[in-house]
């Protein structure tokens, strides 16, 4: 009898999944924009879950650009599962990370993926790089190496 392998879970952050109307002129949005795409392809094929948390729904009412902010709350409200956790927990998780030098919207995310999901994906370099130092629990990477870990095409 064969083991049936568990779905990946994977938690984008805003600016990953606001990566389209970012300026395309430069190299390097433009092929984060294409594994972005690649990925949400991926989830809509099953082949990952697509994480989401009260953080997403908060930072997003910020968002100006009307496009923009309905087309991000369409893709989390349409393939998005909610991270079932002890907000208690997350809450304290993000004030550890707050004191570890996150800022507050970074901990809450990474607070959430390290509930929710393996992998957290961000645009954000530098909080990439940060979140890997800091030991974090969650696998963060931005969307153009998951997809080359994942071999996605």
């Amino acid at each position: 009898m064969s083991k049936k392998k568990s779905v990946e879970k994977i938690y984008l952050d805003v600016c990953t999944i606001c990566r389209p109307y970012d300026d395309q002129s430069y190299l390097r949005i433009r092929l984060e924009t294409d594994a972005y795409y690649l990925i949400l392809n991926y989830v809509k094929s099953s082949r990952f879950v697509l994480m989401v948390s009260p953080v997403h729904y908060y930072e997003l009412k910020s968002i100006e650009n009307d496009q923009e902010r309905i087309s991000a709350l369409s893709i989390l409200g349409n393939l998005g599962v909610h991270i079932n956790c002890d907000r208690q927990l997350a809450k304290q998780r993000t004030e550890e990370l707050i004191a570890k030098g996150f800022g507050l919207g970074d901990a809450a995310h990474l607070a959430f993926a390290e509930f929710g999901a393996e992998y957290f994906v961000s645009c954000d370099e530098k909080l990439v790089k940060k979140a890997g130092r800091a030991g974090v629990g969650v696998k963060a990477m931005s969307p153009v190496k998951f997809c080359l870990l994942k071999d996605l095409k």
